[in-house]
């Protein structure tokens, strides 16, 4: 029933998360991305606040003080500008470049610091103004408006107690001069974005797991995709068995054509046929040339009888010799013993034939 109403059932395979992340389809908060900027704005504004607090006084002393002899001309007035525009790009300058920073590094993070080519490539429909007027007002829209009101009713209850402190203190009932005015604004300002920094990162957290939890689900495959995935990544299975039957039909021609090479075959006698070859001048120890079992067991056995190739049963040296041994690899050292007895067997009925044959052509 399931494959039938494609339901998306199975995990997302490697190739299907990576065509997702092509496309931009990943978890991403916009309450990290917030986090990320508002924290980073306070650092910068902790450590360069009174340096801005000071060229500012300083900037404001100077234009003050000299007030009274300053002409009221037009370029006057242009050097003012210049000059407030310098200063004040002095001044906002590393709270800018901490806030892109952050704004940066929270999307490196959610995204892996991976780009995604396809979300760069140009779409139509982000700068359609019908797509645009379509989105507005959206079913997604409407949702997404109501969960942001929700959050900032939840920041404001937390930030609640803060700013009732704040306007609790004594300094709105006494006379306090500009300095220690602008002391309170800041470090009020800083506690009340520090504690809704603080409710907000409690809200990304839980909107990021939502979002991961809702990015997973929406990449989850059906079976029939699963199948046409893993076909398209690994290959046709049918093809795949077709060139495994392919590869082992040359292996086991070419072992059996090393078998009139071997100097004896142990066999089981009928599950499992082995057979070895050794040149004591070239060899460290005996080589297994070819090993199989049943057919291929009977195969052996057939061609070293039409080689006049000793056949010896030995059930339990062919049972761990093809268990443990590998195809053109020297015999395990635990059965040396053995299969130097059965090559001196071999070896012993060998020379008394070849004396045997001697004898019967003079």
């Amino acid at each position: 029933m399931s494959d039938q109403a494609g339901e998306k059932t199975e995990q997302p395979t490697p190739r299907h998360l990576e065509e997702a992340l092509k496309k931009g389809q990943i978890a991403r908060s916009r309450e990290v991305q917030t986090v990320f900027v508002l924290m980073a704005g306070l650092i910068a504004l902790k450590f360069t606040g009174a340096e801005t607090w000071r060229l500012m006084s300083q900037s404001l002393i100077s234009t003050l003080s000299h007030l009274h002899d300053t002409p009221l001309s037009l370029s006057a007035m242009q050097g003012y500008a210049i000059s407030g525009a310098l200063l004040l790009g002095q001044c906002v300058w590393p709270v800018l470049a901490a806030t892109v920073l952050g704004g940066l590094l929270a999307g490196g993070i959610q995204t892996r610091f991976r780009a995604t080519s396809d979300v760069l490539a140009f779409n139509w429909e982000r700068v359609s103004p019908m797509q645009g007027f379509k989105r507005l007002f959206s079913r997604n829209a409407a949702v997404s408006t109501g969960i942001g009101i929700v959050k900032l009713t939840v920041v404001i209850a937390l930030c609640f107690n803060v700013t009732k402190q704040v306007l609790e203190d004594p300094i709105f009932h006494s006379a306090v001069d500009l300095a220690r005015i602008a002391q309170f604004m800041a470090d009020s300002a800083f506690r009340i974005i520090l504690q809704a920094a603080v409710a907000l990162v409690v809200l990304a957290a839980v909107d990021y797991g939502y979002q991961f939890w809702q990015t997973n689900q929406e990449l989850k495959m059906t079976r029939q995709e699963l199948k046409d995935d893993t076909k398209h990544t690994e290959g046709d299975p049918f093809i795949k068995a077709q060139q495994r039957r392919r590869r082992l039909a040359v292996t086991k021609r070419k072992m059996l054509a090393e078998v009139p090479k071997a100097d004896v075959v142990v066999t089981n006698p009928t599950h499992f046929a082995i057979a070895l070859r050794y040149d004591k001048k070239t060899m460290k120890a005996p080589v297994i040339v070819a090993k199989g079992s049943r057919l291929n067991a009977l195969r052996i056995r057939e061609i070293a009888k039409q080689h006049q190739i000793p056949i010896v049963e030995n059930k339990p040296l062919a049972q761990l010799m093809f268990k443990y041994g590998r195809v053109g690899g020297e015999i395990p050292a635990q059965f040396y013993a053995v299969v130097a007895e059965v090559l001196a067997w071999v070896y012993r009925v060998n020379a008394y034939r070849y004396y045997r044959e001697q004898c019967q052509t003079t």
